[in-house]
């Protein structure tokens, strides 16, 4: 289990854990990520990955898959494996579109015993405006953290 009381961004992240499902903000996800503390895990389906672009270095894991989003039934079991994979226990952050997939995937992990997973809020495209586009006030992408487009 990673000490959260090494990182005041882990800290502060397990302090909302029950009011919003442990939810970080991109810069302080990137910021983990970069300092090799977290593995970003994208749970987007692969056409949102490949045709809207990911985080280089993000693991895939998805929460849905195909157009239709249907629920990916192994998603807990493949999570698990990937985590099993990692050379030391390690803080898990997941990300989709908006953080609401991602947020409900966290919440499974956690039910399902897997510990110190939690949700990049905002997501890769961010939130709908008042004219229902994305990336215009928020998300990953919008604030200029890396990212690549095949």
């Amino acid at each position: 289990m990673t000490d959260l009381s090494l990182l005041p961004v882990l800290q502060q992240a397990a302090a909302r854990a029950t009011a919003d499902g442990g939810t970080l903000p991109p810069r302080q996800a990137w910021q983990l990520v970069r300092e090799g503390r977290a593995l970003l895990v994208d749970v987007r389906t692969a056409e949102e990955r490949k045709f809207v672009g990911h985080v280089p270095g993000s693991a895939h894991v998805p929460w849905a898959t195909g157009t239709a989003l249907a629920r990916n039934p192994r998603f807990v079991r493949e999570l698990g494996a990937l985590i099993a994979k990692q050379p030391q226990p390690v803080t898990v952050l997941l990300i989709c579109r908006s953080g609401k997939r991602s947020a409900l995937a966290a919440q499974e992990a956690a039910k399902a015993g897997l510990a110190n997973v939690l949700n990049v809020g905002e997501g890769f495209e961010g939130d709908l405006d008042d004219t229902q586009q994305r990336g215009r006030f928020n998300g990953w992408r919008f604030h200029g953290l890396p990212w690549i487009q095949d």
